[in-house]
C-alpha cells in the first residue's frame, strides 16, 4: 500500500506512525496512508524562505514562467494517470477527473503566457510617476516586490489538482516559494503531481514543498512576510485567521470558503436562453457530485414558470446515472468520504425540517450502478423546493456540499434581489434572460454580494461557459460567507504575494530605479 511522503527541506520525508487512511469512496477500500508525524515544519519553512525564496527572486518573470510551463506540461503528460487516481481516491467520473486535472494544467499554462508578457523584469511598477510640484524634482512611484517569505497553501478535498495548480502558478510567478498542503482524504492526485515536479526538477530547491498528511504545527510558524491561502469551510477559515501568530504578525490570509451560489431565471427568455439555464443548473448540481465551491445551491425562477422548471429539472436529474465512476455509463460518482455523505444527508434533513420539500432524491440511491450493495458514499441528485423566496430560511444560510439544490419561486425583482443577497456573499451566480432592463437591475443589484456574475442570453447561449468554470483571467473569490478573498485574475492575483511600496524622492532618480521593472 502506498504511503504518502512529504517533500520538505529539499528531500522526501516519511512520517512516523500509522497515519490517516485514504479510501476509495466507491468500494471503501483503503488505497493509501499519510502521516507527517516527526516532520519539522519550522525547519521546512526556514528552508523555503532561505533557499527557495532567493532563487525565485533572482529569476525573471519569464524564467519563472518557464518553470510554470514545465509544471503544466508535467501534469498534462501524466493526465491519464492522474485521472485514474481521481477515480480511485476521489470518486470522480473520468469527465470530473479531466475537469480537475485539465483545470490545473490549463491555469498553469495561462500564467506561463502571462509571464512571457511580463518578460525580463523581476518586479512590477504600479502606475505612473506622481509629481509633487511643477517639475519632477520631487516625485513618487509605487513598486510591487515579492514578499521574502513563504506561501502556505491549504487546499480543499474536491480539487486536489486544480487547487494546487492555481495557487502555485500565481505564487511562483510572483517570486514566492510554496508549501502545498492538500486535503488528506483525496491527496493521491496532489501527491503524484508533487512527485512529478520533483522527478523533473522543475523548481529550484526550496521553491516547492509538499505536505502529505496533517499540517501539524506548520501554520503556527508563519511570520510577517509569509502568506496563507486557504480553501475550505468558513469555520476553519475563521480559525486560521485567528491564529495568534497570524494576528500578531499581520500575516496575509486569503480565504475561499462557503458559497450559496444562485442561478436566476428571468421572466422573458428565448428558447436558447432557457435551455442554457436548464443545462447549466443540471451540470452545476451534478458535476463533481456537487462538491464544487461554485456549484449552484439556489435556483430562483418566476412563480409563473415554477411548474415548468420543476418538471424540466426532474427529467434532467432522472438522466443522471449514479454508480461506480470507473464505468463508462456512469455520469455521477459518490461524494469523497463517509463524513461528507453524512454531512450532505444531514444538511438535506435540516432544510426539510425548516420547510423545504423533496421533489426528487434526498437520500442515498437504492442501487448505484456496479457497486456492491451497502458500499460507497453515494447521494442521489436532489432537488428541493420552498414556497417563496422570503420564507426559504436556512436555504439562504446553510450550504449542503453535495448534489443538492433548492428551487425558489420569486414574485418580483426587488424580492429576488433581496433573497439572493441573503446568501451572505457568494463566489459566482448566474443570471439568464433577454430583457436588458431586468439584467441591468439584477446584475447591479447583486454584484456587490458576489465575486463573479455570469450572464446568459440568446446571444451567447451557443458559446457560453458554465458558471462553475473558474477562469485564470478573472478573479476567483467573493465577499462575506465566500471568504472575502480573491485568487487568479491574471496579474491581479500576483498582488497577494507582492508588497506595494511607495518611493519618494528626486524624480529622475526614481525613474532610474524603476526602469528595470514592468509597468502595470
Amino acid at each position: 500500500m502506498k504511503s504518502l511522503r512529504s517533500h520538505v527541506g529539499g528531500e522526501w520525508v516519511e512520517g512516523r506512525g500509522k497515519g490517516a487512511e485514504l479510501v476509495n469512496p466507491t468500494t471503501e477500500a483503503v488505497v493509501a496512508t499519510a502521516s507527517t508525524e516527526g516532520v519539522d515544519f519550522r525547519a521546512a519553512l526556514a528552508f523555503a524562505r532561505d533557499v527557495g525564496g532567493p532563487a525565485l527572486r533572482a529569476a525573471t518573470f519569464a524564467e519563472r514562467g518557464a518553470m510554470i510551463r514545465a509544471a503544466s506540461r508535467a501534469i498534462h503528460g501524466a493526465r491519464d494517470e492522474l485521472i485514474a487516481l481521481a477515480i480511485d481516491n476521489g470518486g470522480c467520473t473520468r469527465s470530473d477527473g479531466k475537469f480537475d486535472v485539465d483545470g490545473a494544467s490549463g491555469t498553469l499554462g495561462a500564467y506561463a503566457d502571462l509571464a512571457s508578457e511580463l518578460g525580463d523584469a523581476r518586479f512590477l511598477v504600479d502606475g505612473e510617476a506622481i509629481n509633487f510640484g511643477r517639475s519632477s524634482r520631487l516625485a513618487g512611484r509605487h513598486v510591487l516586490l515579492p514578499l521574502e517569505g513563504v506561501a502556505a497553501h491549504v487546499n480543499a478535498f474536491n480539487f486536489p489538482a486544480w487547487g494546487l495548480g492555481e495557487k502555485l502558478a500565481v505564487a511562483i510567478l510572483a517570486g514566492v516559494p510554496v508549501i502545498s498542503k492538500p486535503a488528506t482524504s483525496t491527496a493521491l492526485v496532489a501527491h503524484r503531481i508533487a512527485e512529478l515536479f520533483v522527478e523533473q526538477a522543475i523548481f529550484p530547491r526550496g521553491a516547492f514543498s509538499f505536505v502529505g498528511g496533517a499540517p501539524g504545527d506548520l501554520l503556527e510558524h508563519l511570520v510577517a512576510q509569509d502568506v496563507l491561502a486557504f480553501t475550505g469551510s468558513g469555520a476553519v477559515g475563521a480559525q486560521l485567521r485567528a491564529l495568534p501568530n497570524v494576528v500578531a504578525s499581520s500575516v496575509r490570509v486569503n480565504v475561499e470558503a462557503d458559497s450559496l451560489n444562485a442561478a436566476i431565471l428571468g421572466g422573458e427568455t428565448s428558447d436558447e436562453t432557457y435551455d442554457l439555464f436548464l443545462k447549466d443548473v443540471a451540470k452545476e448540481v451534478t458535476q463533481k457530485t456537487g462538491q464544487k465551491c461554485t456549484a449552484t445551491r439556489r435556483v430562483f425562477v418566476p412563480r409563473a414558470r415554477l411548474e415548468a422548471v420543476r418538471e424540466a429539472l426532474v427529467e434532467r436529474f432522472a438522466d443522471v446515472k449514479v454508480g461506480d465512476p470507473a464505468r463508462d455509463d456512469v455520469t455521477m460518482g459518490p461524494v469523497a468520504t463517509r463524513r461528507q455523505q453524512r454531512d450532505v444527508l444531514d444538511g438535506i434533513a435540516k432544510l426539510v425540517a425548516a420547510g423545504a420539500k423533496v421533489v426528487v432524491g434526498g437520500k442515498a440511491p437504492d442501487a448505484p450502478l456496479g457497486v456492491e450493495p451497502g458500499r460507497g458514499f453515494f447521494v442521489a441528485p436532489t432537488l428541493l423546493e420552498v414556497s417563496s423566496a422570503a420564507d426559504a430560511g436556512p436555504v439562504h444560510e446553510h450550504e449542503v456540499f453535495g448534489p443538492v439544490t433548492t428551487l425558489i419561486p420569486y414574485d418580483g425583482t426587488p424580492e429576488l434581489i433581496a433573497a439572493v443577497r441573503r446568501g451572505g456573499g457568494g463566489l459566482v451566480s448566474s443570471v439568464y434572460g433577454d430583457d436588458k432592463e431586468f439584467l441591468r437591475t439584477v446584475v447591479f443589484g447583486i454584484a456587490t454580494a458576489h465575486g463573479r456574475l455570469v450572464i446568459g442570453t440568446e446571444k451567447n447561449a451557443g458559446a457560453a461557459m458554465s458558471p462553475g468554470l473558474v477562469l485564470p483571467q478573472l478573479v476567483h473569490g467573493g465577499p462575506g460567507r465566500a471568504g472575502g478573498g480573491e485568487e487568479l485574475g491574471g496579474a491581479r492575483g500576483l498582488r497577494l504575494y507582492l508588497q506595494r511600496t511607495a518611493l519618494q524622492g528626486y524624480g529622475p532618480l526614481l525613474q532610474s530605479l524603476v526602469e528595470s521593472g514592468k509597468q502595470v
